[in-house]
C-alpha cells in the first residue's frame, strides 16, 4: 500500500531544502530529520547523515549528538566508534545533555575511548545535573554498585528517586531492588513490589519478572501463581532469560497453570540457548528422562556439559555418571573422573564419594586407596550415607588407612541410621567383632557426629535432579 504525502509535508521539505542549500544549519538539521523519518520525502538515512553532518560541522550541538549516534549505530554511515565518541564529545562540551550521557556510555563500554567508569560517571553527572532522568538513573546505579566511585546507598537512593519520580523504569527497578535487599533503607517487600509494578507497567522485562517472582513467592503480596505466570510470560516474551527459565519451572510443576512439560521444554530451551546455566541443566534432565520431549541421552549429555562448564554442580555430576556408564556417549572413565573432580572440589558429596570409588577401583585414574579414603571422608563428614558406608569399609579392611574397627563401626552405623540397608547388615556383622568397650567407644563417636556443611558458592550448589524443582 502506498503512503500518502500531504501537500503541507512537501512544502515543508521544499522550504528546508532551499534553506539548507543556502547553508542554514537549523534547516540542514531539520532536513536530516525529515530524511531519517521519511516525512515529506522517501526515507533515506544516507542523505540524512550527509545533512546532519553539515549541520554538525557548523557547530550545532544537537546535530553533533545525532551524528555521533548515527556513527555509533551504523545508520546512514558505517559504524565507527571513534567518530561517534568524537562527535558526542563536541556536543557534550557545549552542554548537550543527551551527548553527555552518550559519551558516558562510550566510556562505560570502552567503545571509541578507553574504558573508564570514573569518566563515565563524570559525564553522567553533568547530564543528570540538567535533569535528564535516564542520566540520573545511571548516576544512582553507579553509587549503588560502586562504579567509578565509592559505593553510597544514600546518594544512590537520592538519584534513583529523582529519576524514578520522572518515570524512569530502570531507576524504579533499582529502587525496588534496594528496598528488597534493605540497601540503605529498611527492607520491605511491599515497597519493593510497588516500585517493580511501576517499572513493569512501562514494559520493563526485568521488573515484570520481579513482579512475577513476588506473586510466585508471596513477597509483598499474597501468593498468586496465576498472576505470577502472567507476569513471567510478559517478561519471557521480551527475551528475559531468567523469566523464561522461571516460566519453564511453573509449567513443569503445574504452578498456576496446567502442568505442560512440552511447553516447559520450549521455555527451558529458549533460556538455555541464551546461555542460562540452570535452564541448560534442566533441559538436559528433560532429555535424559524423556519429559516434554523424546528421550535422547546424547542431547542430555550435551546440555549437561554446557551447564557443567558454567559451574552447575548437578550437571557436572550427571555428566560424570554418563561418561562412567557410557550413556549417550562412548564409555570414558577418565572424562568421568575429570567431572567428578571438578564437582568434588566444589564440595559436592555425591561426586566426592564417586571419585573415591574411582580411586578405590582404579577406574579412569591410577588406583590409590589413600586418595579414595580422603574423598570418602570429605563426603562422609557431610553426612553422605554411601560415603560413610564406604569409609567404614576402608577402616574395616585397613585400606588406605590403619585398620580400626571402632571407626569402621561408627561410620557404618551412621550410614545404617540414614537408611542404608547394606550398612545395616554390615553393622550386625561387626557387632560380634567388637568388645563392649570398643562398641561403647564407637557409639559415643557416632552420637557426637555432626555433619559438616560444605561452603559451596551459591551458583554452584547442587540442586535436585528434577527439572521442575529448579525454583530460580
Amino acid at each position: 500500500m502506498e503512503h500518502r504525502r500531504s501537500a503541507t509535508d512537501g512544502s515543508i521539505f521544499a522550504w528546508y531544502l532551499a534553506a539548507a542549500e543556502r547553508g542554514n544549519p537549523y534547516a540542514q538539521f531539520n532536513l536530516a530529520l525529515l530524511y531519517k523519518k521519511g516525512k515529506g520525502i522517501r526515507r533515506d538515512e544516507a542523505k540524512a547523515f550527509i545533512w546532519m553532518r553539515l549541520a554538525a560541522l557548523q557547530g550545532l550541538a544537537f546535530a553533533q549528538n545525532h551524528v555521533g549516534a548515527m556513527y555509533y549505530n551504523g545508520r546512514g554511515t558505517p559504524c565507527r566508534d571513534g567518530e561517534a565518541a568524537f562527535w558526542f564529545r563536541r556536543a557534550a562540551e557545549q552542554g548537550e545533555a543527551s551527548a553527555q550521557q552518550n559519551l558516558g556510555q562510550m566510556y562505560r563500554k570502552g567503545r571509541g575511548v578507553p574504558h573508564s567508569e570514573v569518566d563515565a560517571l563524570a559525564w553522567f553527572s553533568r547530564a543528570a545535573g540538567q535533569g535528564v532522568a535516564s542520566a540520573q538513573a545511571l548516576v544512582g546505579e553507579a553509587y549503588m554498585l560502586g562504579l567509578g566511585t565509592h559505593r553510597s546507598d544514600a546518594l544512590a537512593l537520592a538519584w534513583l528517586r529523582k529519576a524514578a519520580l520522572q518515570g524512569d523504569a530502570g531507576a524504579q527497578l533499582n529502587l525496588g531492588l534496594m528496598h528488597r535487599r534493605g540497601q540503605g533503607v529498611m527492607a520491605s517487600d511491599i515497597a519493593a513490589l510497588a516500585w517493580f509494578r511501576q517499572a513493569a507497567a512501562q514494559g520493563h522485562p526485568v521488573a515484570q519478572r520481579q513482579v512475577g517472582v513476588a506473586y510466585s513467592e508471596g513477597r509483598g503480596v499474597a501468593p498468586d501463581q496465576r498472576r505470577a505466570y502472567c507476569w513471567l510470560a510478559r517478561a519471557a516474551a521480551q527475551d528475559d532469560v531468567d523469566a523464561q527459565f522461571n516460566l519453564g519451572v511453573l509449567l513443569a510443576n503445574g504452578h498456576g497453570v496446567d502442568k505442560d512439560e512440552p511447553e516447559a521444554f520450549i521455555w527451558y530451551r529458549r533460556a538455555a540457548e541464551s546461555g542460562h546455566a540452570l535452564a541448560q541443566y534442566n533441559l538436559g534432565t528433560m532429555y535424559a528422562q524423556g519429559r516434554g520431549v523424546q528421550a535422547d541421552a546424547a542431547l542430555a549429555l550435551e546440555w549437561y556439559c554446557l551447564a557443567a562448564a558454567q559451574g552447575v554442580v548437578n550437571a557436572q555430576f550427571n555428566a560424570a555418571v554418563m561418561y562412567a556408564d557410557g550413556n549417550g556417549v562412548d564409555k570414558d572413565e577418565a572424562r568421568a573422573v575429570e567431572w567428578y573432580r571438578v564437582a568434588a572440589a566444589l564440595g559436592d558429596p555425591s561426586s566426592q564419594n564417586n571419585l573415591g570409588v574411582m580411586y578405590a577401583n582404579g577406574h579412569g585414574v591410577a588406583q590409590c586407596d589413600s586418595a579414595a579414603v580422603d574423598w570418602y571422608r570429605r563426603a562422609a563428614e557431610q553426612g553422605h550415607p554411601l560415603a560413610q558406608y564406604n569409609l567404614g569399609g576402608m577402616y574395616s579392611g585397613g585400606r588406605g588407612v590403619a585398620r580400626d574397627l571402632v571407626r569402621s563401626f561408627m561410620w557404618i552405623s551412621l550410614a545404617a541410621a540414614a537408611g542404608d540397608k547394606s550398612a545395616a547388615a554390615q553393622r550386625e556383622l561387626l557387632l560380634g567383632r567388637l568388645t563392649t568397650a570398643e562398641l561403647n567407644a564407637a557409639r559415643e563417636l557416632a552420637s557426637r557426629f555432626k555433619p559438616r556443611t560444605a561452603r559451596v558458592p551459591t551458583t554452584h550448589r547442587r540442586r535436585s535432579a528434577d527439572a521442575a524443582a529448579e525454583a530460580g
